[in-house]
């Protein structure tokens, strides 16, 4: 058994009452390393829903109250976090490098999960510096901005077994999940659905940062009458979207880390078309479980072939790649490897 901390982000709850990649991998990582019999604390915002210790740091979340500050809510969980080092075999940061400076020279064994984009020049100094940190990439194409980091794994992303269910594809209609913004290409599949002739539901949050593009680039686009936009959607509502979709589209236009929605919809059988970006070509198997395209036209094309993709198939990768219990058992040997490193491991598999 290990005694382990995960820190999270304090933005969202975890797992997150909407939109949050990170906070809801942190919660089924959690949950699952505890179902596999470790001690784990979550460090995390008080409304946060855990089969783990919670150490609350904010009452609540902090994206959704409007915090003028919150770097400073963040400085307090590191705090609280090295006041009880000695509680824990290895402390599981998700805060990006936030915690380097406190912990690079401190007797504590830290591993980092990045989660975000790495594709930043301004990362490289950071990374250099600090490059005997720990870290491990949510996909091999994230990590290739910094092949100066430390880098002991990639862990892709997982989700419980029993969170979707298989659906069976029967609305006519095809599906956009995410966020507005110029990367995620929400007009790419708007015109995809509208050159098909197929009706899109767009279930998608829209950020402050993005307010501006949404008002000048895509509002106009949602009064198109083949598409229906939902706004944020909670799992409930998601699932059945993803369920009931002929097929998830995914047009992003950027080196996407890892896309957690393209896991939820291969957990539901639901193919996916995408394009060829970040970590596309590590989740998509092309003619079974989706398509990969380089252009609008062959996404259009590859939709008039998804009704020979297997929905049995596309749950199967799932089940097979992508469940909690592969990732926390990656993370676990990822850990004894930091505990234990005069002791070979053999990745699992």
């Amino acid at each position: 058994m290990l005694r382990v901390a995960q820190i999270a982000p304090l933005y969202e709850s975890v797992p997150p009452k909407l939109y949050g990649g990170t906070e809801r991998v942190v919660a089924y990582l959690t949950d699952e390393l505890i179902n596999q019999g470790h001690k784990v604390t979550l460090f995390a915002s008080g409304d946060s829903n855990t089969k783990a210790r919670l150490i609350p740091i904010s009452q609540r979340a902090l994206r959704l109250y409007n915090h003028l500050d919150t770097l400073a809510y963040h400085i307090l969980e590191l705090q609280e976090v090295l006041e009880r080092r000695n509680e824990f075999d290895i402390l599981h940061f998700h805060t990006d490098y936030l915690h380097f400076p406190f912990t690079y020279n401190n007797p504590v064994t830290t591993i980092t999960t990045l989660h975000g984009r790495l594709d930043i020049d301004d990362l490289k100094p950071i990374y250099q510096k600090f490059r005997k940190m720990p870290v491990v990439s949510i996909s091999d194409s994230q990590r290739e901005p910094l092949p100066m980091a430390n880098w002991i794994g990639t862990v892709h992303h997982g989700l419980p077994l029993n969170l979707y269910k298989k659906g069976e594809g029967k609305g006519n209609y095809v599906v956009f999940v995410g966020r507005i913004s110029p990367e995620k290409r929400v007009d790419r599949a708007i015109e995809i659905a509208k050159r098909a002739n197929l009706k899109i539901k767009i279930a998608a949050k829209i950020d402050k940062a993005d307010q501006v593009y949404y008002e000048k680039e895509i509002k106009h686009l949602f009064t198109e009458p083949h598409v229906e936009f939902l706004g944020e959607v909670d799992e409930n509502q998601k699932a059945e979207l993803l369920e009931d979709a002929f097929a998830m589209l995914f047009p992003i236009d950027w080196r996407e880390p890892f896309g957690i929605v393209t896991i939820e919809a291969l957990a539901c059988g639901t193919p996916i078309i995408a394009f060829n970006h970040g970590s596309v070509p590590e989740i998509i198997e092309p003619g079974k479980t989706g398509y990969i395209v380089e252009s609008v036209s062959e996404a259009v094309t590859a939709l008039q072939k998804t009704d020979k993709i297997s929905r049995d198939d596309c749950r199967q990768s799932f089940e097979n790649r992508f469940s909690a219990t592969i990732m926390a058992k990656k993370y676990v040997q990822l850990y004894e490897k930091l505990l234990h490193p005069e002791k070979k491991q053999l990745i699992y598999q």
